[in-house]
């Protein structure tokens, strides 16, 4: 199972398909389907989503940071304990198989696994227990040095990223296809270069972002890593057996980034949230003793969504919502924030949902509305004081990309299962029961 983080259909499918004769082999060869992600369309929670076959509110995961109860900024970082439900490399240990995980999030810290696994990009550094068992972290540092979890891709410093991009992924090959020769019945990898190569270079490379400049010196870094992709799988492939199954699979897809806008400015304008008094500097992060609390109904976090609170009388420290009043004001919410238009007036679409509509069960620390704007054009930015709520850039650095709805899902089958060919769209949640079904006879 080969996992590229924010994979969209666009290029696999189509732009670069011939450019990557392993992949695109693969996809001309497989099932091919648009892989409806989740809402949140984000990595954390989208693979736990897709190995488990559980919604975020079931597994209580609604993004990579969840606020603190009782706190504005407060937040804590999702790690596997929280992962409750069977993945799908548990439901195999079960059945006697062993399996194969490296990468997948979250999968830190590592858990017992009838196999091998080592875990993902949250990992804080390599100097914490990073594998199953824990001597396969010695195993493979003696051959391949120190894992390389991620790099550093909202930065300036462009030649950097792609340095760190291409020594990160080719270690990570090194490492996958020494654990080949252990011996699974499933094999799972997730490579997030894939996503950061995106958000780090997309305004270069697609022809239709509004930064984009032809002829420039990275248009087609990008395209180039898919190729160093394309290299590595074409050796890792040829210790595969004839009969085994391939999938190809993304969490999500990607697209141009039209801008950013500052939520918490809006819900100043609207009424929603009052400060003690206005910053004194653009771009700077709300604090508990900046809000004027007793005139504050909502506040809200940034992000590819946004994630917006209630100042709820009972469960917030200085609550001013009645408990009664609780579903008027969420609607009010709802109705305002999907009428709010672009910059020049155009129409949005956004959407704005209770974790209650989108889920059958609600678990963990949810948000009190998930706030979609303009069908993921725009992520939001949490920071205040600026001139306009409308950002050209991301607040937390550069990003030329936001995540979008449709990802890939393409399954080789050489035992005929699954016949070549386009089949429309399949949900995420379904992929687990897809997956066990070509496992396990």
């Amino acid at each position: 199972m080969i996992g590229l983080d924010a994979t969209p259909p666009k290029l696999l499918y189509d732009e670069f398909i011939d450019d990557l004769p392993t992949l695109g082999g693969l996809v001309k060869d497989s099932t091919r389907y648009l892989m409806r992600t989740t809402y949140p369309p984000i990595t954390i929670p989208a693979w736990a989503v897709m190995v488990t076959g559980r919604t975020p509110g079931e597994l209580g995961i609604y993004g990579f940071r969840h606020r603190k109860p009782g706190d504005v900024r407060s937040s804590y970082i999702v790690n596997s304990r929280m992962i409750k439900d069977p993945t799908i490399w548990d439901t195999l240990s079960r059945k006697g198989m062993k399996s194969v995980v490296v990468s997948v999030p979250p999968s830190y810290p590592p858990r017992p696994i009838r196999g091998y696994m080592i875990s993902c990009f949250i990992t804080p550094d390599p100097g914490k227990m990073y594998t199953w068992p824990p001597t396969l972290k010695r195993e493979l540092e003696s051959k391949f040095g120190p894992y390389l979890f991620d790099v550093i891709y909202r930065t300036e410093e462009k030649d950097r990223v792609i340095r760190e991009l291409w020594e990160m992924t080719s270690q990570h090959f090194k490492v996958l296809n020494h654990l080949m020769d252990k011996g699974w019945d499933f094999f799972m990898f997730v490579e997030i270069g894939v996503d950061r190569v995106q958000h780090a270079f997309w305004k270069f490379f697609d022809k239709s972002h509004h930064k984009y400049v032809p002829g420039n010196p990275y248009e087609n870094v990008i395209r180039d890593y898919y190729k160093l992709l394309d290299k590595e799988l074409e050796k890792m492939l040829k210790k595969v057996p004839k009969d085994t199954a391939i999938v190809v699979v993304s969490d999500h897809g990607a697209k141009a980034m039209k801008g950013a806008f500052a939520i918490n400015q809006w819900l100043m304008e609207e009424g929603y949230l009052k400060l003690k008094e206005e910053p004194k500097k653009p771009g700077v992060d709300i604090e508990p003793e900046m809000i004027d609390w007793s005139k504050t109904i909502a506040w809200g976090w940034g992000g590819y969504y946004s994630r917006i609170f209630i100042n709820l009388k009972g469960r917030e420290p200085n609550g001013i919502v009645e408990p009664k009043d609780y579903e008027k004001v969420i609607e009010d919410l709802k109705d305002s924030i999907k009428s709010v238009k672009g910059p020049n007036g155009e129409p949005w679409k956004t959407e704005a949902y209770t974790p209650q509509e989108l889920y059958p069960a609600v678990n963990g620390d949810p948000p009190d509305l998930m706030v979609f704007l303009d069908d993921l054009n725009w992520r939001a930015a949490g920071t205040i004081g600026w001139p306009t709520k409308y950002l050209p850039e991301n607040d937390r650095g550069p990003d030329d990309a936001v995540h979008d709805w449709l990802g890939v899902f393409t399954v080789y089958d050489p035992e005929g299962r699954y016949s070549p060919g386009d089949k429309g769209e399949i949900n995420i949640e379904k992929l687990s029961n897809v997956l066990i079904d070509l496992i396990t006879p």
